[in-house]
């Protein structure tokens, strides 16, 4: 199936394996590209989490695959030396021949005018029409409609919901959000989505690397076992409910997220969220099971999730099963 994501990404189907933080391994981004998708690494996660310096770890990835595979660039105001940091990471990547750029929050003109003189193509991620348009006016390609069932960050609207808002923009449109299976896939294909970003299904797959228990827990839940919290970055991340739950922080960091300070809050509750995941790093590895105080991301996509997969297999699997649909139905700008 051809669609706009596919021309401007050069893959085989329309479906991206999302980046994710902490789940975005080499070998995860390595399989599902090779498995033919667009597959997106995520550098704070190959950095911080997996232990590559950047440059290497691209080169690791292309020593897996000779597939195409993107980058996921968060560009929200934050402190000056992760700005400075994030320019020469964006620097490296095209560098080492990466053309496609999925960018999260902030005002992505700089990364648009970078990866556009090299013939790159830059998505970005949106929940509604106010921050698509503000996307298109930097000069993005294309927009990753993050709707109401989504894993991590979410958005406020359903994927039918979002798609009439955002189809009149003249811009390729992705579905992110409660894409498990096949059935979801079709859903949003039919819709007249231009493609699909999926990153819950792939934690549950053999290349991530992520606890065993984070992929039994998606396994095991369905679409009522998932809740939001702003306890890790502010703003409402989909999570699997557990015994420790809270869904927000205490008042102070309430008021703090409203103030002048709000950037640099949310900046030090990520710094927080990152010693969290290596806590439960150490918990793994020291062998403790008390999983009372674990919070695993997760989408609504849990409902169709039923087994761990070579991302490799399942992402051709989905992506073959696309074959079979009328493409006079898909969306085209």
């Amino acid at each position: 199936m051809k669609t706009k994501l596919t021309e401007h990404t050069g893959v085989e189907y329309p479906i991206i394996c999302g980046a994710m933080y902490p789940c975005s391994n080499p070998e995860l981004v390595a399989a599902a590209a090779e498995g033919g998708g667009m597959a997106i690494m995520q550098p704070v996660s190959l950095t911080y989490v997996h232990g590559w310096d950047l440059k290497d770890g691209i080169r690791y990835i292309k020593s897996k695959t000779s597939k195409p595979f993107g980058f996921n660039a968060l560009i929200e105001k934050g402190s000056k030396k992760y700005m400075n940091r994030m320019s020469s990471w964006i620097d490296i990547a095209l560098e080492e021949g990466i053309r496609f750029f999925v960018t999260s929050l902030g005002k992505p003109d700089w990364v648009c005018e970078r990866v556009h003189q090299v013939g790159g193509r830059v998505y970005h991620d949106v929940t509604n029409k106010q921050w698509a348009r503000k996307g298109i006016d930097a000069g993005i390609d294309g927009l990753i409609c993050v709707n109401n069932r989504a894993g991590g960050h979410l958005g406020p609207s359903s994927m039918e919901n979002l798609f009439e808002e955002l189809s009149g923009l003249g811009k390729p449109l992705v579905c992110a959000g409660g894409i498990g299976s096949r059935i979801e896939l079709n859903k949003a294909m039919n819709l007249g989505y231009d493609g699909v970003q999926m990153g819950t299904r792939f934690i549950a797959t053999n290349e991530c690397n992520t606890p065993e228990d984070w992929k039994g827990a998606i396994i095991k839940a369905s679409e009522n076992d998932i809740v939001t919290t702003k306890r890790f970055s502010g703003v409402p991340v989909s999570v699997i409910k557990s015994d420790n739950f809270k869904s927000d922080n205490n008042w102070i960091i309430r008021t703090l997220l409203k103030s002048p300070f709000k950037h640099t809050t949310r900046t030090l509750l990520n710094i927080e969220s990152i010693l969290y995941l290596k806590y439960l790093s150490k918990q793994k590895s020291s062998g403790n099971k008390n999983n009372k105080k674990q919070f695993y991301s997760a989408g609504k996509s849990v409902e169709t999730i039923k087994g761990i997969d070579s991302a490799s297999i399942l992402m051709r699997t989905l992506g073959e099963s696309l074959k079979n649909m009328d493409r006079t139905i898909i969306h085209k700008d």
